[in-house]
């Protein structure tokens, strides 16, 4: 009976200083954004996949944007080669000089290989440094590249397996020093690996075709812009993605797809505080918290990424992010896409539909699309990206 009193006194000294429990419940309700270095990398790159809610793993007919995408979906390209150029004005609701571009191509080797590669570069604008008292101390136009090369074989008509490798370079603060911390551009590699599954092919009346496929991008090192700061991870992300295709004549044509997203990375614990509210909760020296220490390995991190939500499993499954979206073609000329993106208030609140078009020109393709947010004042209204795609083979021929 002693013992037991004693115990219980010692856990109430030891909880002293900490605020009360949390649910778990109430951990899961609350903004809990994971966050990574060198998000550019995620942004949607073609007009296709972006007019039909940012889908691309399992697309049929697919183009020099599946370098990005599914390199292993690559294999099964219409055409011997080509190349595809896309850009996008960035969040022109808040300022009208970012922008993103795109530029992809591929070249099929033999009858069961493909080579790729892609140069992905986005401008943040320009940015007017000053110091603590509003001098002006510099301009600085900050940037972030990232240069692919991959390649791809098919074992057989069903199954195709794919790797990427990245080089990727941010520079978002330049060459200087802030508050004593010497910043400078952060370069990084990664690698994706993928793969792609023909499930049937039927040549019947419709000619129905399903597929499936998945990519796990930017297994890579983490980066940091100072040498005193800290390594973040960056964007490792799980793609899961299903396609159908049918034909319903000799001219028209539907495909449907579904991709779900999720980031491999560490989920930011619950930090607990002590009673006042002014400080954090320490035992023994030591940062109390809800949840999983984020400061581990990349391998170790896209492994715990699965259960390290401080809200449990209701909060681990608002980190996966929907796409779905549908594309129509008419005589492969005219091709009409609409899709719709999902991810929870609490882990970004990224929400919006799609609508899109596309025009075949002999060997020239233009594609288009819209973004519309389903909440008022969005920094992604008004949304509109272009690609143009390049059929080289063809072109030669002609």
């Amino acid at each position: 009976m002693k013992k037991f009193i004693l115990g219980c006194g010692l856990v109430g000294l030891t909880l002293s200083g900490v605020k009360a429990q949390i649910s778990a419940t109430q951990l899961a309700g609350q903004l809990n954004t994971v966050t990574t270095m060198v998000p550019f990398l995620t942004i949607t790159p073609d007009s296709r996949s972006a007019a039909m809610g940012d889908v691309g793993v399992s697309l049929f007919a697919p183009d020099a944007n599946s370098v990005h995408w599914n390199m292993a979906n690559l294999v099964h390209a219409e055409k011997q080669s080509g190349f595809s150029l896309s850009y996008a004005p960035w969040l022109r609701q808040l300022v009208d000089d970012v922008g993103f571009s795109y530029l992809a191509g591929y070249a099929k080797v033999g009858d069961n290989s493909v080579v790729g590669g892609s140069f992905r570069y986005f401008s943040l604008g320009n940015i007017n440094f000053t110091d603590f008292e509003g001098n002006p101390t510099g301009n600085f136009n900050p940037n972030e590249i990232a240069i692919d090369g991959g390649y791809a074989t098919s074992f057989n008509r069903q199954i195709s397996m794919g790797v990427n490798l990245r080089f990727i370079y941010s520079n978002i603060a330049g060459n200087r020093a802030i508050q004593g911390i010497d910043y400078r551009a952060a370069m990084g590699g990664a690698g994706d690996i993928s793969f792609n599954y023909n499930v049937f092919e039927d040549r019947g009346p419709q000619n129905s075709d399903l597929k499936f496929g998945f990519n796990i991008q930017n297994i890579g090192s983490k980066m940091t812009y100072s040498s005193k700061e800290k390594r973040d991870f960056i964007p490792t992300n799980l793609k899961l993605g299903v396609g159908y295709h049918t034909e319903m004549d000799d001219y028209n044509s539907f495909s449907v797809y579904m991709d779900i997203n999720k980031l491999l990375v560490p989920t930011r614990p619950y930090y607990l505080v002590s009673w006042d509210g002014r400080s954090d909760s320490m035992i023994n020296g030591i940062r109390q918290f809800v949840g999983t220490d984020p400061n581990v390995s990349v391998p170790q991190g896209m492994i715990q990424s699965f259960y390290d939500a401080p809200g449990g499993m209701q909060e681990e499954l608002k980190e996966y992010m929907l796409s779905i979206g549908g594309e129509y073609s008419y005589n492969d000329q005219f091709m009409a896409r609409a899709g719709v993106f999902y991810e929870a208030q609490t882990k970004g609140g990224r929400q919006y539909g799609t609508l899109g078009f596309g025009l075949k020109f002999e060997t020239l393709t233009v594609d288009a699309a819209y973004l519309i947010p389903f909440a008022n004042r969005h920094p992604l209204q008004n949304q509109m990206r272009f690609s143009l795609h390049f059929d080289l083979a063809s072109a030669k021929a002609k």
